[in-house]
């Protein structure tokens, strides 16, 4: 008790606060921005941690992240670019509840899916982390290489329309994420000599270019007559339609925040392949799944994956404090801000440290419940973006498109690399192919690459072992499953159908009969 109150004192001392305060404003920005990530924004604030006491460091990095997750869904669901990873899983729905009228609907669904799902997530790191993280340590390069196949399936089984389609647009995908440097011999592949493009096709610019850039082609490119008017968003009443929406799919928001909590306790996994699974679930379990990203556009989505990728920040904490291994890329980073503030992650820091463990705990509560003034605030600004002259619009997102590829490595590459996928997102987009599994297959390449890879080295090609560990086994059934699942459940709808009509047939027979005698 002694440690709590310690934490307490700790926690809300003014100069924390500030701080949580000001890194919650800047994961907003950051988060707004197409191309600039929370692990972007994480790495900005290390120098400034160096200059904090350790709670204060900690916090900055904790609350900067869980706002700007939630901050991509804005130029997502106004702009229809993705500000995060994680958004692009359902930014076509949110594009389209704004297209009808609904943006603050959309936003305010996102935010408070976001924030019970941030609160989910703490809740399993404070009770859970020693047992999920104690079973993500037993994960070898086998059970990576098959969370990332799930990861792949879910991209197809979330495209709109056909699923050949689906895959066609991952195939694409994967066949980027194998420019570099091969991740087992080190030989360039697909580089045409350029040096540059040793690191590969960086998935921030592919994004921003397939969603941003695309988008200002085919606005380009139509006539003013056939543009899709975006209506002024109509911010009154849409916080009670909010809730409303999200207590009557409730048990959707249940299952994202089940899945983000265990995808993200996965070391390695991240909010990006939770949202995606999340959306993969909903649309395989909804009843109208097949029209996910069509039409109006739907909240049931938005609430599934929104939830998902916000819990899956705090359980990615569980393998991090429990055993000091990342759970994405955002806990690296602060893996390294601990040791240098002289903590160390791992069973210690829950015997000898207790007080900045419970203090890291009410962090996470802290910034999850500031996320909920500072969301509403950049969701009414946001509307501001749609009071801008579609040409001025158009050439702001040029501009911010180039500038933001630039600055991830100050190189031209990335520049080029934006352009290159517009027009391949513009042309993909006339042939309706889908573009989010196109961005999937770039991120999730290179995992199943290089953990394939490690599997049949150290194996000498024993290829049994994919499939005879009792982890790997649940991870193939779930994702046979799931790619199986909307041809079953079509097959079981079509079979109900005929038996209803045949016992409506049955029971009118003898009424027949009785009306003709």
């Amino acid at each position: 008790m002694e440690n709590i109150s310690a934490a307490l004192v700790t926690v809300f001392d003014p100069t924390v606060i500030i701080v949580c305060v000001l890194s919650g404003i800047l994961g907003i920005v950051i988060g707004s921005l197409p191309g600039l990530t929370a692990t972007l924004g994480a790495a900005l604030l290390v120098p400034f941690t160096f200059f904090l006491d350790p709670v204060p460091a900690v916090a900055s990095i904790i609350t900067m992240a869980t706002m700007a997750i939630f901050a991509g869904d804005i130029p997502g669901a106004l702009l229809r670019m993705p500000g995060t990873p994680s958004s692009a899983a359902y930014v076509e729905d949110s594009y389209r509840l704004t297209l009808n009228g609904k943006g603050a609907l959309a936003l305010n669904v996102s935010l408070l899916a976001s924030v019970i799902g941030a609160l989910f997530g703490s809740l399993v790191l404070i009770f859970v982390a020693p047992i999920v993280g104690e079973f993500a340590l037993t994960f070898t390069s086998f059970e990576y290489f098959w969370v990332a196949v799930l990861g792949l399936t879910a991209a197809v089984v979330i495209s709109q329309g056909s699923q050949v389609k689906g895959a066609i647009a991952l195939m694409a995908g994967l066949l980027m994420s194998t420019v570099g440097l091969d991740v087992s011999l080190g030989f360039p592949r697909f580089t045409f000599g350029s040096e540059a493009l040793f690191r590969g096709i960086d998935f921030i610019p592919a994004m921003i270019g397939l969603f941003g850039v695309s988008e200002v082609l085919r606005n380009v490119s139509s006539r003013p007559t056939l543009l899709p008017s975006v209506p002024q968003m109509n911010s009154k009443g849409s916080g009670r339609a909010a809730v409303r929406d999200i207590w009557h799919h409730k048990g959707r928001l249940v299952q994202g925040n089940i899945t983000g909590s265990i995808v993200g306790a996965l070391p390695g996994a991240g909010a990006d392949i939770a949202a995606w699974v999340s959306y993969a679930i909903a649309k395989s379990t909804s009843k109208t799944g097949a029209a996910f990203g069509r039409g109006k556009g739907h909240t049931e989505p938005l609430i599934a994956a929104g939830a998902a990728n916000n819990a899956a920040v705090g359980s990615a904490f569980v393998p991090t404090l429990a055993f000091g291994i990342p759970g994405d890329t955002i806990t690296a980073i602060l893996i390294g801000v601990l040791l240098v503030k002289g903590i160390e992650p791992g069973p210690n820091l829950f015997i000898a440290q207790t007080d900045t463990l419970y203090a890291i705990y009410i962090v996470f509560m802290l910034a999850n419940l500031l996320l909920l003034p500072l969301g509403f605030a950049a969701i009414r600004m946001s509307g501001l973006i749609l009071r801008i002259p579609r040409p001025a619009l158009m050439a702001a997102i040029i501009a911010l498109s180039v500038t933001g590829a630039y600055a991830i490595n100050n190189g031209y590459v990335e520049v080029i690399i934006v352009l290159a996928l517009a027009i391949v997102g513009f042309m993909f987009e006339r042939l309706r192919i889908p573009l989010a599994p196109v961005v999937l297959g770039l991120v999730l390449g290179p995992v199943v690459e290089a953990n394939f890879m490690q599997s049949v080295i150290k194996t000498n090609w024993d290829l049994t072992q994919f499939f005879s560990r009792p982890v790997s086994a649940v991870l193939i059934v779930l994702t046979v499953v799931l790619l199986a699942y909307p041809l079953i459940s079509k097959v079981i709808r079509g079979v109900l159908a005929k038996r209803k009509i045949g016992r409506k047939q049955g029971s009118g027979t003898p009424t027949d009969a009785e009306s003709g005698r």
